[in-house]
């Protein structure tokens, strides 16, 4: 009878990584041996305190009424805009195109136009200033209940500006000390940048595989990883977010039973995983995942779109922050939107695959590259995580990060909201499930001034609604409590505050080394 990692056979590469492990529970997660109270190892430390509350059932029971009462009051106005009732303003195919195939797909257009219409004006609103952590928003209204709007010559936020960067140096040359940095920082033989983080794993998954071989996805991974393992051709199964024995299940059964039908070997397995999980705020339980990798001969293609110049103790990332060895992922993805205040992505790790993609990857042969002043941003900004700058400014905005992170989390807890995510995690989700309480939600923060990105189906399970927070280390302990003091008041103006848990402050699980800078 085969093993599974329940059985142990992980725990020798895990020792070797500082992980004491005893076996793995149902839910895939190590349960870590204790001592004095607290986990021992890496992987331990990072992952203890990772809460994904449910909602009380009421609440449950009240977001799919919520929902229901919508949709029906949604079929009511089609009846009303059929008989000529009510104005009908969405766009509709023209009568000699009926035997065509239909551009619109019944239930998305019915979603569109009788639910996120109504409450539009709380996304993509429109900002007119530099992006740090205050900024401005242009004021806009609607005639028509968020069909169209109209922009006001106001701004809702006052800020000071900011001088942009001007580059006016060789394009080649500044393009090739970007990616050599990027290597650099990474600690990785080759790296390649693109102008577009979204396309960085769109086009460049489909040249890595394609038919014949087999695609593993986390369950909660991004639209871009999704969408380019689609565009691939491989075959393509989802395992459970973050849950090892459901990882292990699909390898083992791949390597055992191969591709259907001819049962041939997979030409190529690739375990696709994301550093930080942007809508959850979970970190990937990276030493697990490439001791599977390993022990099953697959490869490894991990996006740290999140996490890179975010976490870890200079800010390298999950490889950093679990003290792996960065030749152990075969491909390291991240992009400049976050961290580096610009634009792009990269493809970095061995030299062969840089070459390789370098040839293959539309986005290399087909698309422009990064304009120079947004190249110019990324170079001055790692290298001031990096330090080369002269100075220990990253080093401390490194570590302003991790404090403002922990501190907005455990506030929040204290105030009865429930949070998901990892304690490290700078992402952090706050559920706010019922629709209604989404759209209020958003419309009294605005009305304070606090601009929120709340998020719904399709981009959550429909149960799952959120609002979610991106803390930055320019966020000062007095714009985070400011922001805190009105999400308590409108938490309590909104009965928004759902645990039943009673938070306790969890000891800090960092060592005394984790911010102390490089010798």
């Amino acid at each position: 009878m085969a093993t599974t990692a329940a059985d142990g056979n992980l725990k020798p590469y895990l020792r070797k990584n500082g992980v004491k492990c005893e076996h793995i529970g149902k839910n895939g997660y190590h349960n870590h041996k204790e001592k004095n109270g607290q986990g021992t190892g890496v992987a331990s430390r990072r992952h203890k305190h990772e809460p994904f509350e449910q909602a009380p059932m009421y609440v449950a029971v009240l977001t799919y009424l919520g929902f229901g009462i919508v949709t029906l009051f949604g079929y009511l106005r089609d009846f009303l805009r059929a008989v000529g009732l009510e104005k009908c303003n969405i766009a509709q195919e023209r009568e000699k195109q009926k035997d065509f195939v239909p551009l619109y797909q019944d239930f998305e257009n019915f979603y569109t136009r009788n639910l996120y219409m109504r409450v539009r004006d709380n996304w993509n609103r429109p900002i007119c200033s530099l992006p740090g952590p205050v900024f401005d928003l242009m004021e806009r209204v609607s005639d028509d209940y968020n069909w169209t709007f109209r922009y006001c010559n106001r701004v809702i936020y006052d800020r000071h500006t900011v001088n942009s960067i001007n580059s006016l140096r060789y394009m080649d040359s500044i393009h090739e000390e970007l990616e050599q940095l990027v290597a650099n920082f990474l600690g990785v033989e080759s790296a390649m940048t693109y102008g577009m983080g979204f396309a960085t794993n769109s086009m460049n998954i489909p040249a890595l595989v394609g038919k014949g071989c087999l695609i593993l996805s986390d369950e909660l991974n991004h639209t871009s990883l999704i969408l380019g393992a689609r565009l691939s051709g491989a075959t393509i199964r989802v395992f459970k977010h973050n849950n090892m024995q459901s990882l292990e299940k699909m390898l083992k059964e791949a390597v055992c039973s191969g591709q259907p039908r001819t049962h041939r070997p997979w030409k190529k397995i690739l375990i696709v995983v994301e550093g930080i999980y942007s809508m959850e705020g979970s970190v990937v339980r990276l030493p697990e995942v490439i001791a599977l990798k390993k022990k099953y001969k697959a490869y490894l293609y991990l996006d740290e779109a999140h996490s890179i110049g975010a976490v870890g103790q200079t800010g390298r990332g999950v490889t950093e922050l679990f003290n792996v060895n960065t030749a152990d992922v075969d491909v390291m993805m991240g992009t400049f939107t976050k961290s580096f205040g610009a634009s792009g992505g990269y493809i970095a790790g061995k030299k062969e695959l840089v070459d390789y993609l370098r040839t293959h990857s539309h986005s290399a042969v087909y698309a422009t590259a990064m304009s120079p002043p947004a190249t110019e941003q990324i170079i001055r900004a790692m290298k001031c995580i990096m330090g080369k700058d002269g100075s220990t400014e990253g080093m401390r905005r490194i570590r302003q990060l991790a404090e403002n992170a922990k501190y907005f989390r455990s506030r929040l807890k204290e105030m009865g909201f429930i949070i998901y995510g990892n304690d490290d995690s700078p992402v952090v989700p706050v559920l706010l499930y019922m629709p209604a309480k989404v759209v209020a939600f958003a419309r009294e923060m605005l009305a304070r001034k606090i601009g929120v990105v709340v998020v719904g189906f399709p981009a959550t399970p429909i149960t799952e609604a959120r609002a979610r927070f991106c803390v930055s280390a320019a966020h000062t302990r007095d714009m985070l409590n400011r922001v805190l003091d009105c999400m308590n008041e409108v938490g309590d103006l909104l009965c928004l505050k759902f645990s039943r848990r009673k938070y306790s402050p969890q000891p800090d699980l960092c060592d005394e080394t984790d911010f102390e800078l490089d010798s």
